[in-house]
């Protein structure tokens, strides 16, 4: 599907807003090095989003190109992200690319776009929207039906309401089933600069206690390359 906007582009051409070789933050695959595709453009705009810079702009890159650079790389891990990556149609044919050159791949979406056409050997990470995100009702609900026991699904929470709504979402959709992993954050502070703005962090010690309380079958996660760097670095 082409880009709100845009031209429609060649099917081997992707608008790429950075590749970087960093330390994976988030996912059961956080700690490990990992290749990272960020492709430009969002349909979304959450109150805490912290990528601002890839909603525009961005260069257009060959497919072939993509894999060339990813394969410079030591590490055979691979994440999609954006932005939306989904968007752009062409990243079906470079996601196939990659794991038909050995690569694990990651793909980094919302809940807000078609999960199914993407090819059965890449893990999907879908982030589901929260009320507190400002996009909930953008939330693709369809998409749970094609979720598959190696993918994982993604809640970041602002408060309290994001977090009882996630646990209706959970128990609703029996998701501790469907998936793999169920991954939950709190929402941090937010980078100087930020467009998009007005959502205030939640303490990651209360949501601890709200999931030790409850016994959630969840799997608790920071942005570890947020720790590791300064939160508003690039490239990591």
């Amino acid at each position: 599907m082409p880009m709100s906007g845009d031209r429609r582009q060649d099917a081997s051409m992707l608008r790429i807003s950075e590749i970087f070789f960093s330390i994976q933050g988030e996912s059961t695959r956080a700690g490990l090095p990992c290749t990272f595709v960020r492709l430009a453009g969002c349909h979304l705009r959450c109150t805490y989003c912290d990528t601002e810079y890839a909603f525009r702009g961005g260069q257009t890159m060959a497919i072939d190109a993509i894999i060339e650079r990813v394969l410079t790389h030591s590490t055979r891990l691979v994440e999609i992200t954006g932005g939306e990556p989904l968007l752009q149609g062409a990243v079906h044919e470079l996601m196939t690319g990659l794991c038909d050159a050995g690569c694990t791949v990651l793909l980094e979406t919302s809940g807000a776009c078609d999960i199914s056409p993407c090819d059965e050997r890449v893990i999907r990470i879908m982030d589901l929207k929260t009320p507190g995100s400002g996009e909930a009702d953008r939330n693709l609900w369809d998409n749970i039906e094609h979720l598959r026991t190696d993918d994982e699904v993604k809640f970041v929470l602002t408060d309290r309401s994001d977090y009882e709504w996630m646990c209706g979402v959970i128990e609703q959709h029996d998701l501790a089933q469907r998936c793999g992993a169920i991954l939950v954050s709190a929402v941090g502070e937010q980078p100087k600069g930020l467009e998009i703005a007005g959502c205030a962090a939640l303490d990651p010690r209360r949501l601890a206690e709200w999931i030790l309380a409850d016994g959630l079958d969840v799997r608790m996660q920071t942005q570890l390359h947020k720790i590791i760097w300064d939160p508003s670095t690039r490239g990591v």
